[in-house]
């Protein structure tokens, strides 16, 4: 390898683990040559080179499973493609369970792999043991089996992704640590190094267990932290074939496979070992962590009763590693949020390997445009909140990221660990009452209210138990009388400057020249017309706008807005979301609840829909809002942190008379998803436009101001989208929606639901899904077709719609008291008749 540092590049890489290396790769085969790598000691030397070597492809997102199987496909060629032996194997994988919950889980995987295309197959006992004879099966209930799943070498495939990015001409220089990563104005200048400087463009951190850091160095939250993982590799075992599939019990927290005639047995205890917390030794390399056997001890035994074969035989090594592991066990890829041309892709939390080459791909293709090819915002290290930097948290949550690997993944579940970070000042007052909390972005959140009293952080399950009939009375609640939702999550930031309407108009598709006191919901576009974000702007002054979005949003909203007010002349962005609470009261009765606690009129004539103004209620002063999320009439009251309390007293007491109830998250859910309201992140993201969205009527087409993202759009204005979000319901399906099922037409899969949930009004599962047809979805298409959507493997027949199955002419939230039974969408009424 070359060892002359140059004075400039294009790319830097830093890091020559496998995740560097493919993104060195991947950026020459996309034809850049000016790359460079730097590796602190040698390739591999810090997680990569003791990686058990899996290659699996079943992932919880669609393009979280496009990453591993475009792995999967490239270590089929990558050793003709490099000339470097890679050890890659494809033998299939096996997950058994033993338990009805966990099989469900597997079915359900099984129905959303193949919304992805991926084959996985549902098999019995009998067939896992014909597959792997040195299973014992006897409590085996099924198991699920991916013949496309393999096995590489860790050391070699790396090793190829070098070879093939040093003839691509990219330059890979050892022991060349760098020392610090240069930032001027606002944009990477480069790396120094004890070298030298070295000038560059685009940047990205690929250094593992180094990298959070590296990116902390330049007050950049990029939350991972080292953890301990153990494996044991057996003696050679006669006659194990080198085929032998991979197997996990997820329940028993292991996994084996084999590797050159004997077992590698590997580990995912629920209480895992967190390591490094003062920061990860530069030296450290190619080394190992003090041995344990007493903590996976219970788990080896485990291992043995579901393979016996290991009763008999020795152990040849027993092997303690690193490796890093995120908050919420999702990768951390993308670009720095306030550092222009800086990137990171670590925090792979053990799916490295099976990973690297989609993960390589994306993050090249990323850096050479600047934008994403698809939605990764599950894995966009924008998510990150600058509280997550904290090794306190970060320590105590790695604990319990390394079991959740292998943890059921059952419905609104959060971790345990780190939790009441980030309270509303009513959470006291919601614990009082039986609130479940939740966790998002950091903030406790109500998910539904038992009728015991005392706070909760449970989950859901896959059947229709005390979760369900909470939330379900909170959502007709919400339908027939009010509800109170406690939303301080929300992020508020504020622009301001006599270039504020100008500057917010080029963001937005939506119209903001409006009066003061008028409230918009628009879209934020990128170039090719994805939806960056939606959010609602409130205009509060003459040169004021008050923008509301969502809590997860508020990084990557706030980055967005500073990045375009860079050139934008007179206009301030401030994050103002630590000052306010937000209280919704939404439902028929709303209108007179809150004229019981304020003054103001809050009739139609005086408070029409959208608009924001400020009232006195109880004591306090508020920022009322009249909109919605859920389909009826209500306001949302902004209120200043201190008076949060007063108010929500005064709403309490006064709610008495109109049998106010609390409601959480998930009624929030099931109640907008009835109503036909996109959640961006689940329903929308920067791959969609407005129109494939079905939010045409956000787009101001006639206004002067030219909006980033009209240009892509314009084309599209007079064909019929090939892929339109549609919702869809499953007027006789007994088992529940959660998202992710395919979706099929005439026997033909053309969808799968991206958000779904149970429609207690409309008394059936229901979701929004984006489906696929060569000739355009339309009404008339979805007319024609005999739909079906699959749960746990058996399909059930379906309603599709352009349209919202609940008053589709938004009649409640104009404040019309038409009975619920009356705007209901006449074919999923002809359903239930019929049922």
């Amino acid at each position: 390898m070359s060892s002359k540092l140059p004075s400039h590049a294009e790319y830097v890489i830093i890091g020559g683990g496998i995740i560097g290396l493919s993104v060195a790769y991947h950026l020459t085969r996309l034809g850049h040559r000016d790359v460079l790598l730097l590796e602190r000691d040698q390739l591999t030397c810090g997680t990569t080179w003791h990686a058990a070597g899996l290659v699996t492809q079943l992932r919880a997102s669609e393009n979280m499973a496009k990453l591993a199987q475009y792995t999967a496909r490239l270590f089929q060629d990558l050793e003709k493609l490099s000339g470097q032996h890679t050890g890659f194997r494809q033998c299939g994988s096996i997950t058994v369970a033993s338990t009805p919950a966990r099989l469900e889980e597997l079915k359900r995987a099984a129905s959303m792999g193949r919304s992805f295309g991926l084959d996985v197959e549902i098999i019995d006992a009998p067939e896992a043991k014909r597959r792997v004879p040195s299973l014992d099966v006897g409590d085996v209930l099924g198991a699920a089996w991916i013949a496309s799943d393999g096995k590489t070498n860790p050391v070699d495939t790396a090793r190829a992704f070098a070879a093939g990015a040093r003839q691509g001409g990219a330059t890979i220089l050892e022991r060349t640590p760098v020392t610090r990563i240069v930032v001027k104005n606002g944009r990477i200048s480069g790396v120094q190094t004890p070298e030298g400087m070295v000038t560059a463009e685009k940047v990205a951190i690929c250094a593992g267990m180094w990298t959070r850091t590296l990116a902390a160095d330049l007050d950049w939250t990029v939350p991972l932290h080292a953890a301990e993982h153990f494996y044991v590799v057996t003696e050679p075992i006669q006659g194990l074939p080198p085929d032998t599939p991979t197997v996990r019990d997820l329940d028993a927290c292991f996994y084996a496979k084999e590797d050159a005639g004997k077992l590698l047995v590997g580990f995912f205890e629920p209480i895992g070992k967190p390591w490094g917390m003062e920061g990860i030794p530069r030296q450290f390399s190619f080394d190992s962590l003090p041995d344990d056997f007493e903590h996976i001890e219970p788990h080896l035994t485990n291992a043995m009763r579901r393979m016996p074969v290991l009763t008999n035989v020795g152990l040849q090594l027993s092997f303690n590693g690193p490796e890093s592991f995120t908050p919420d066990n999702r990768f951390l890829i993308g670009p720095a949020p306030d550092i222009a041309g800086l990137y990171v892709a670590a925090g792979f939390n053990s799916c490295g390997i099976e990973s690297s080459g989609g993960a390589g791909k994306v993050m090249a293709e990323w850096m050479s445009t600047g934008i994403p090819a698809n939605d990764y915002w599950e894995m966009d290290v924008r998510r990150a909140m600058p509280f997550q930097r904290n090794r306190q948290y970060l320590r105590d949550r790695t604990g319990e990221a390394v079991g959740l690997l292998y943890a059921l993944h059952w419905p609104h579940k959060s971790p345990v660990t780190a939790r009441d970070v980030r309270l509303s000042p009513l959470h006291d007052r919601l614990a009082g009452v039986g609130a479940n909390f939740g966790e998002a972005a950091g903030w406790e959140r109500a998910q539904w209210f038992s009728s015991n009293e005392g706070s909760g952080k449970g989950h859901a399950s896959f059947a229709r138990e005390d979760w369900f009939h909470a939330s379900g009375t909170e959502h007709e609640a919400t339908r027939s009388r009010v509800a109170l939702f406690d939303q301080t999550s929300f992020a508020h930031l504020l622009v301001q400057g006599r270039d504020a309407l100008a500057f917010l108009q080029r963001l937005s598709t939506n119209d903001l020249g409006v009066p003061v006191g008028r409230i918009v919901y628009t879209p934020w576009l990128n170039e090719r017309g994805g939806m960056e974000s939606d959010v609602t702007i409130a205009r509060t002054g003459d040169e004021e706008y008050l923008v509301v979005t969502a809590a997860v949003q508020r990084i990557r909203d706030l980055a967005w807005l500073r990045m375009h007010a860079k050139n934008a002349g007179h206009v301030y962005i401030t994050d103002v979301s630590s000052g306010y609470a937000c209280l919704s009261v939404m439902g028929p009765h709303s209108r007179e609840l809150l004229m019981r606690v304020s003054p103001a009129d809050f009739s139609d004539a005086a408070f029409p829909f959208a608009t924001a103004r400020e009232v006195e209620i109880g004591y306090g002063m508020a920022l009322a809002c009249r909109m919605t999320f859920v389909g009826e009439l209500g306001w949302e009251l902004h209120i200043p942190v201190e008076q949060a309390l007063s108010i929500y007293d005064a709403l309490i007491a006064a709610g008495r008379d109109f049998d106010l109830r609390h409601a959480g998250y998930v009624a929030l859910n099931t109640l907008r998803l009835e109503a036909g309201y996109r959640d961006w992140g689940a329903d929308v993201s920067d791959e969609e436009s407005p129109l494939e969205a079905g939010l045409g009527f956000t787009i101001a087409w006639n206004k002067k101001d030219e909006f980033i993202g009209r240009r892509s759009l314009e084309p599209q204005r007079a064909q019929n989208p090939r892929r339109r979000l549609v919702q869809l319901a499953a007027p006789k399906a007994v088992p529940l929606l959660f998202g992710a099922e395919p979706v099929w037409r005439n026997g033909s899969l053309v969808g799968y639901l991206r958000s779904a949930g149970f429609g207690h009004t409309l008394g059936c599962g229901i979701g929004m899904g984006y489906l696929h047809s060569e000739s355009g979805v339309s009404a008339e298409w979805l007319a024609k077709g005999t739909f079906e959507i699959e749960i746990a493997g058996e399909r059930h027949a379906a309603i599709a719609s352009l349209r919202p199955f609940y008053d589709p002419n938004r009649t409640r939230v104009k404040g019309q008291r038409r009975n619920a039974e009356e705007i209901i969408a006449p074919e999923l009424l002809r359903a239930r008749i019929e049922d």
